[in-house]
């Protein structure tokens, strides 16, 4: 039976996921008024994406939300930084966060210089250079490698740095990061990246897992190893 009054089961709706959040953003209204059965399942992907407590400590976890929210260029999701000091986060790191995400933006003029100097300046390693950049803009802040490493590489997904995130995807295991708390850092990028970068990063990491280039678990070699049927066929092709 219809709704009588569906200005009425708008706002309950929205009442109820301000309740959950503690704000509301627009698209949250549009999706109550437009497409209530959407809404309610985007609340359920966003809330086992970044509400629900998965294998990262909430520290950990909102300083990737910061480094992602600066990579993308993301100024409305300010709760991210009140969340970061609530999980124990400092000024100090907040800064570390920042100064990442603009040290792995500038991956792009490492690049050019690979790809267009490389005749007139031989001796320039583009890796070295790269990871050179990242140690000096890191180094008064002390940041624990495993955090280092999944941040930039959540960074990297954001901005389809595909080369980069190969780079961080095999320091972090160097670093031992733990398999599912890499996996977390990257799955943060769906919402403010894009889930086709998301896709593309996993089918980056399944690469190097197939190739050797990482130590994975029986886990995630088995998830390497399975058949992609049409997937596989599709990038063979890709111009």
């Amino acid at each position: 039976m219809p709704n009588p009054d569906p200005a009425r089961a708008a706002r309950e709706r929205l009442e109820a996921v301000r309740a959950k959040r503690g704000y509301l953003l627009p698209h949250h209204g549009l999706l109550a008024v437009a497409a209530p059965d959407l809404l309610d399942a985007y609340d359920q992907a966003y809330t086992a994406l970044t509400l629900v407590p998965r294998s990262l400590t909430a520290h950990d976890k909102e300083f990737i939300w910061l480094a992602v929210l600066v990579a993308t260029d993301e100024a409305i999701a300010t709760h991210h930084i009140r969340k970061f000091r609530d999980a124990g986060g400092s000024s100090t790191e907040i800064a570390a966060a920042l100064r990442l995400a603009a040290v792995a933006r500038s991956a792009p003029a490492f690049r050019f210089v690979a790809d267009h100097w490389a005749a007139a300046i031989p001796e320039f390693d583009h890796e070295q250079a790269y990871r050179g950049a990242i140690a000096d803009a890191l180094a008064p802040y002390g940041i624990p490698a495993r955090l280092r490493e999944m941040a930039l590489a959540a960074v990297q997904t954001c901005q389809g740095g595909w080369w980069e995130l190969g780079i961080h995807i095999r320091a972090a295991y160097a670093a031992n990061v733990v398999e599912v708390d890499l996996a977390e850092a990257i799955a943060i990028t769906m919402f403010p990246g894009s889930v086709p970068y998301f896709v593309d990063a996993c089918g980056v990491w399944r690469d190097l897992i197939k190739s050797g280039a990482v130590a994975a678990s029986a886990e995630f070699r088995a998830w390497a190893e399975i058949d992609q049927g049409g997937f596989d066929a599709a990038k063979a092709a890709k111009p």
